[in-house]
C-alpha cells in the first residue's frame, strides 16, 4: 500500500510544482510585457507645435509662427497644442509670451482648453485684482479680456499751492496692464454666447498686477478716487517715465501748447504743412 502511495504523492506534488511554476512565469511575463509597453510608450513620439521665434502677449497668430516637432509622448503635456490641433489656433491671440523654440499650449492661447478658473490664468508673482469701472470709464464698455490699457485716477487731494484747500488731480497710476476678465467674461470663455451676452454689461474689470500694484489700486478705491481705463493698441509697449498731474491750473497754463504738438503729430503724418 505505501509502495502505491508514494508515486501517487509524488506525482501530486510534481503536478502541484508544474502548475505554481507556470504561474509564476506568466506572472513574470505578464511584468515583463507590461514593462516593454511602457517603455515603448515613453520612447513613442508626437508633434507639438512650437513657436519659431518669440510671441509677445497679445500675438495674433498665423503659420509661420509656429511648427510641428517631435517630442517623446511621454514629456508631452495634456495641454500641448499639437500638430492636428494647429489650425484650431490660427488667428488667436497669446495671452502669454511664449519663447522661441517653446511648446505651445492652450493655456497660452486666447479661448483655449485647459485648466479652469481665474487662478490658472495669472502668471506665477503676479495678484489679479478687480477695480469697478463702467461705462465711459472701461471705454464705453469696450475693453475685453487680454486687452491691454493704462489705469489713470482722479481723486480730490489737499492742494499744493493753497494751504486749507483741496484740488481735484488726475493722474496715471499704472501703464500697460493686463486685462484678464470683465466681469464674469475671461479669455477662456469669452466667444461662448452666455459671454457674449453679458459682456456689454460688466461693472468690473479684472488686471494682472504685481503685490505692489495691488496694494496701489486698493489704496485708491478706498481714498474715493475714480479709476478710468485707457484702451493701448496690442502692439503698443512704450513706457512713459514722466507724465503729469493734471489740475486746473496745469490745464489753463498747457492746454494751449498740448493742442499745438497734436496738431504737430498729426499734420506731420498727413504730410501736411506744420503750424506755427
Amino acid at each position: 500500500m505505501k509502495q502505491t502511495i508514494v508515486p501517487v504523492v509524488s506525482v501530486a506534488i510534481g503536478i502541484l510544482a508544474f502548475l505554481l511554476t507556470g504561474q509564476f512565469i506568466r506572472r513574470q511575463q505578464a511584468d515583463i510585457d507590461k514593462a516593454w509597453a511602457s517603455l515603448n510608450s515613453a520612447r513613442e513620439k508626437v508633434e507639438v507645435m512650437v513657436a519659431t521665434h518669440d510671441l509677445p502677449q497679445g500675438t495674433k497668430l498665423n503659420a509661420s509662427d509656429m511648427k510641428p516637432k517631435h517630442e517623446f509622448k511621454a514629456l508631452v503635456g495634456r495641454e500641448s497644442i499639437t500638430k492636428r490641433d494647429a489650425l484650431q489656433v490660427l488667428g488667436r491671440r497669446t495671452v502669454f509670451q511664449i519663447t522661441r523654440g517653446d511648446a505651445m499650449k492652450w493655456s497660452d492661447i486666447e479661448g483655449g482648453a485647459g485648466a479652469t478658473g481665474l487662478s490658472s490664468m495669472i502668471n506665477s508673482g503676479l495678484r489679479a485684482i478687480s477695480i469697478s469701472v463702467s461705462g465711459a470709464n472701461a471705454v464705453s464698455a469696450m475693453v475685453r479680456p487680454t486687452d491691454r490699457v493704462d489705469v489713470l485716477g482722479t481723486f480730490t487731494f489737499p492742494s499744493k499751492t493753497v494751504a486749507g484747500e483741496m484740488e481735484t488731480v488726475t493722474l496715471t497710476v499704472l501703464q500697460d496692464v493686463t486685462v484678464v476678465a470683465t466681469g464674469q467674461t475671461t479669455w477662456r470663455n469669452m466667444n461662448s454666447s452666455e459671454a457674449m451676452r453679458r459682456s456689454s454689461g460688466y461693472s468690473t474689470v479684472t488686471m494682472e498686477v504685481t503685490p505692489e500694484e495691488a496694494e496701489l489700486l486698493v489704496f485708491a478705491q478706498q481714498t474715493k478716487g475714480r479709476l478710468t481705463l485707457s484702451l493701448r493698441n496690442p502692439e503698443d509697449v512704450q513706457f512713459k517715465r514722466s507724465l503729469p498731474d493734471v489740475n486746473f491750473k496745469y490745464l489753463q497754463e498747457q492746454l494751449p501748447n498740448l493742442n499745438l504738438i497734436r496738431q504737430r503729430d498729426i499734420r506731420k503724418k498727413r504730410n501736411l504743412p506744420t503750424v506755427d
